[in-house]
């Protein structure tokens, strides 16, 4: 079981203070937090793409692999790598050289990206965001497991005899996973690959992710990858933690009142009812974390979600500190119980390397 946390990268005001931080503060402080998930053992960083403001991280790689020159054992992510207005020739070569960068610790999570105005910034319509993700990757599957590729499709010029450089580290590719709020079609292409799939359900009640990793599971068995129990899935969380309760909320509910995905409608009371952000005491954050193994089975990773929506640098690395020392030890040993021994972890480098070289690599 894989634990670890994404970050959008949004500047957003401290309703504290009535300050932003600048873009070359919000990008620095990225890097501290990701370093401090290195420190307190975390398995995962990962950083969204987005083109818009109010956010920072444009260029995934650029900063992923300034990370990886900084530590040594994270494993290096994407909670956003937009497949749609992307080229995946460049998504090829660009996380291939990161790979080789960061000695096999990158792996990909593919997203369609929900802002319109974005898609014609690349040249992309979004009413063809599906189709777009569907070629697109399965370009990108093609260009990282044949040297030599001819291709033609419907959104980009053909190829003739392409061959993407730098080749996947040890011919190994980085392994994706799709993550989707509310399209069957990416579980549905998650399952055809036997990829991975992260259901970020940080905003919606769990009935609606149930139904989501459900028909994931049934079809990754259906394509023959594995039984429904085997298959690979991801899942979000948000989180916000003071030794007391009360304080945490207390302390939380300016920055929930004033974010504009997540303020204005129920209370945060309701708001932690029905969703997975759990604002508490370290023992609230586990037992409610606890739950997402009920709600949908034996899964292999779990990101939380712990900056953004204004809370400054200091207060962010002061609950890693909490996560690392009170929370993470105690998951560990809770999710480990009585977990099947057919589940398999989630996927490294290490670990698809000797599935290929033992004859049990997934095509």
């Amino acid at each position: 079981m894989q634990f670890g946390i994404f970050t959008v990268g949004d500047v957003t005001q401290d309703p504290a203070t009535g300050r932003a931080p600048t873009e070359h503060e919000r990008i620095k402080a990225m890097v501290a937090i990701a370093r401090k998930a290195e420190e307190i053992g975390l398995d995962v960083f990962a950083t969204g793409e987005h083109h818009n403001r109010p956010f920072v991280p444009s260029s995934p790689t650029t900063m992923l692999g300034w990370i990886a020159a900084r530590t040594e054992r994270i494993i290096l992510s994407t909670s956003t790598t937009l497949i749609t207005t992307n080229d995946p020739v460049k998504i090829a070569e660009d996380y291939a050289m990161l790979q080789h960068l960061a000695d096999g610790r990158v792996d990909l999570m593919m997203g369609r990206g929900n802002t319109g105005p974005v898609y014609p910034w690349f040249g992309k319509d979004i009413r063809e965001g599906i189709p777009l993700a569907l070629e697109n990757y399965a370009l990108l599957h093609k260009l990282w497991r044949e040297d030599v590729v001819d291709w033609e499709g419907r959104f980009r010029t053909p190829l003739q005899g392409f061959t993407s450089t730098p080749r996947p580290l040890d011919g190994v590719p980085p392994f994706v996973w799709h993550g989707s709020i509310r399209s069957p079609e990416i579980a549905e292409q998650a399952a055809y690959y036997g990829d991975g799939f992260f259901a970020n359900n940080i905003f919606w009640p769990k009935q609606h992710f149930q139904k989501l990793i459900n028909l994931y599971r049934r079809r990754f068995a259906h394509y023959g990858h594995g039984t429904a129990e085997q298959a690979l899935v991801g899942v979000g969380g948000h989180i916000f933690m003071r030794a007391n309760s009360q304080d945490a909320v207390r302390e939380f509910r300016p920055y929930f009142d004033h974010s504009p995905l997540m303020g204005g409608g129920p209370s945060l009371e309701q708001y932690m009812e029905e969703t997975p952000l759990a604002v508490g005491s370290p023992r609230q954050v586990i037992d409610k974390t606890l739950t997402f193994r009920e709600n949908f089975g034996d899964y292999q990773r779990q990101l939380f979600n712990v900056d953004g929506v204004g809370i400054p640098l200091k207060t962010v690395l002061e609950q890693l500190d909490i996560l690392g020392e009170e929370v993470l030890p105690e998951l560990r040993k809770e999710f480990a119980k009585n977990r099947p021994t057919d589940v398999p972890e989630a996927p490294t480098h290490a670990s698809l390397l000797a599935a290929r070289e033992s004859g049990e690599e997934p095509q």
